[in-house]
C-alpha cells in the first residue's frame, strides 16, 4: 500500500468488483480509456483474480485510490506497457467520481505512483498519452513535469470528427 496525506494507493481486491464493473461500463470513461466495448462481469472476476501476479510477469498494476478519511474508493491509476529491459512503463489515471476531481486526488495519486516508479521499480521514464481536449490531464501531468514529445495527428476519433493525442514523458 503507499500512503500520502489524503489518499492512498492499494492492490484490487475481490470486493472492488462491482466499482470496476460500474467504472469500466461507463461510456463516459470509453474516450480516454480507449475502449469501445462493455466489460463482462466474468472478464473482470478473472482480471481481478490474476491481478496479484507480479508487475514483472503482468507488466501492468493497477491500484485503486482511496480517500484517507473513509477509504471510499475514488478512481485508479495504472501502470501499463512496463519494460524492465528498456526501464520504462506507461501510467494512466482515472478519478472517476466527478464530484472528487479538482480536489488534488490525482495530483497526489500520481506523485505516490512516481515515487514507485522511480524509487521501487528503477524506471528510467514513463509516459502517458492524453487527448488535446483533456485539459485537465496535460495540466497534471505537466505539472509533474511530463513534456509533450510528440503529436499525433488525428488520433482519436470522437463525436465530432478527429482529434490529436499528445505522447508525453517523463525521464528521470
Amino acid at each position: 500500500m503507499l500512503n500520502g496525506k489524503n489518499i492512498r494507493l492499494r492492490a484490487l481486491e475481490p470486493s472492488d468488483i462491482d466499482m470496476l464493473y460500474k467504472w469500466e461500463n461507463d461510456p463516459a470513461i470509453w474516450q480516454v480509456s480507449n475502449t469501445l466495448t462493455p466489460y463482462s462481469r466474468f472478464v473482470l472476476e478473472q482480471y481481478i483474480a490474476n491481478s496479484h501476479q507480479d508487475i514483472y510477469t503482468a507488466k501492468q498494476l493497477r491500484l485503486v485510490i482511496q480517500l484517507a478519511k473513509d477509504l471510499s474508493c475514488i478512481g485508479c491509476i495504472d501502470i501499463f506497457d512496463f519494460d524492465p529491459r528498456h526501464h520504462r512503463a506507461g501510467i494512466g489515471v482515472l478519478i472517476a467520481d466527478e464530484k472528487e476531481r479538482q480536489n488534488g486526488y490525482a495530483t497526489e495519486a500520481l506523485q505516490l505512483l512516481l515515487d514507485y516508479c522511480f524509487k521501487t521499480l528503477q524506471l528510467h521514464q514513463v509516459y502517458c498519452n492524453v487527448s488535446k481536449s483533456n485539459t485537465a490531464s496535460l495540466h497534471l501531468f505537466k505539472k509533474h513535469g511530463f513534456e509533450i514529445t510528440g503529436t499525433k495527428k488525428d488520433w482519436n476519433r470522437n463525436g465530432t470528427g478527429w482529434e490529436d493525442e499528445y505522447l508525453m514523458q517523463l525521464v528521470k
